[in-house]
């Protein structure tokens, strides 16, 4: 029932947004668009407890890539259906179609299973944490707007952060608190979610790096004056496909190798493509290659970062433990967003010097190659224990938190 609330709750968002003229019913609606966040823990948490252990990880893998897949594949169908003068009321048409097809399928296939054992939802500490939250995204978000050194940015800042002091200080004392600070702690968990912060910075890095880049005109010394279409269908989609292909093959690969060794992996091939994007981008087919190994390394690393934390957890702690998870990963990709703006401000002449592109893929190579050091520093050297007693999933104080996010 939470999955088909959070997509009711979608698809009204979206239907808004086709409808409205109106921008404060377009921030209404895409509030509504928000509660998306919330179906991949709780779709995590189906899979693990319908799904033989056999088939788990390889559906968990496919699930999670789908977050980088459908992000690369949403930019070029956008490109399609945004040419120059285009409504945008297209976009929230698309998106009311997919969300009727989605709910329909969700209540048909997914069985409803009640809950055997019912706890007390931490409402309290699911505010504080989606307060604290909203604060420091909103300061890393506005930072370049407000000016980095603003009373509003660090008035922001300073309250996200001291809500969040108190939100993690009450956790450790209350007995069902919405997320175990004692997970969050364990070395493994920590260190793989540090790990998820740079890879989600890493995929902002990648699209809004190349597609600034491509669409600039060649006037500028650089670019190659893409429009919104070419800039989709000649250099964004290669790497759509790319991550498309990673996701069939990243379920194996776990299996055979392990999470670790395949975050390991993608992160490496990572490094190459940002490494290309920053030092080889004169020819066309260099950012189409370039695009392929980031869009592979985004793939793998986000199919297989989730597999990493959930073996660390108990099944009831599954939810909890993917949906911090993802706050992690959009955190990181609000972080690196703001440096992309900081970093490509445009000159005299209204275009960004080509040395801020190679600043952000440098970046971009930065955080794969930390992504790698991070998963293979953070094994456990014994067996930790699982966390006793376990967290109970709490399913609508995790869409409130995926909402913040």
């Amino acid at each position: 029932w939470v999955l088909l609330g959070a997509l009711a709750l979608i698809l009204a968002g979206s239907l808004l947004g086709a409808l409205t003229s109106s921008l404060a019913l377009l921030m209404v609606g895409r509030v509504m668009q928000g509660m998306s966040f919330a179906l991949y823990p709780v779709a995590v948490s189906i899979l693990r407890d319908e799904l033989p252990a056999e088939r788990l990880v390889r559906s968990m893998a496919a699930v999670s890539a789908m977050l980088g897949v459908g992000g690369a594949f949403g930019l070029v169908v956008t490109g399609f259906l945004m040419p120059a003068g285009a409504s945008y009321h297209r976009v929230f048409w698309l998106s009311t179609v997919a969300a009727i097809v989605v709910t329909a399928a969700a209540a048909l296939v997914v069985p409803s299973r009640p809950r055997r054992v019912h706890a007390r939802v931490d409402w309290l500490g699911a505010f504080a944490l989606a307060a604290g939250l909203c604060s420091v995204m909103l300061a890393i978000s506005q930072g370049a707007a407000w000016g980095w050194t603003s009373p509003r940015t660090a008035t922001a800042a300073t309250l996200g952060a001291a809500v969040l002091m108190a939100w993690w200080s009450r956790s450790a004392r209350v007995a069902q608190p919405l997320v175990s600070t004692v997970m969050l702690t364990r070395r493994p968990i920590l260190l793989a979610n540090a790990a998820t912060f740079l890879v989600g910075m890493g995929l902002y890095f990648s699209f809004l790096g190349m597609t600034d880049f491509v669409e600039a005109p060649r006037s500028a010394g650089y670019g190659f004056g893409a429009t919104i279409l070419q800039a989709s269908l000649l250099f964004l989609m290669p790497g759509a496909l790319s991550a498309a292909a990673t996701t069939l093959i990243g379920g194996r690969c776990i299996e055979r190798f392990g999470a670790r060794a395949v975050v390991a992996g993608g992160g490496l091939v990572g490094v190459v493509g940002f490494l290309m994007l920053a030092g080889w981008h004169e020819a066309r087919w260099e950012v189409m290659v370039a695009g392929v190994l980031t869009n592979a390394y985004i793939s793998l690393a986000y199919g297989a970062l989730p597999a990493l934390i959930v073996s660390e957890v108990d099944n009831s702690d599954t939810a909890v433990a993917t949906s911090l998870n993802g706050m992690f990963r959009k955190v990181g990709g609000a972080a690196a967003a703001a440096l992309v703006g900081a970093l490509l401000t445009p000159r005299t002449g209204g275009l960004a010097a080509e040395s801020g592109f190679t600043a952000v893929f440098v970046l971009g190579a930065a955080t794969a190659a930390g992504s790698v050091l991070l998963v293979w520093v953070g094994r456990e050297r014994s067996a930790a224990p699982r966390l006793a007693p376990p967290i109970l999933l709490r399913a609508p104080a995790l869409a409130a938190t995926e909402l913040a996010a």
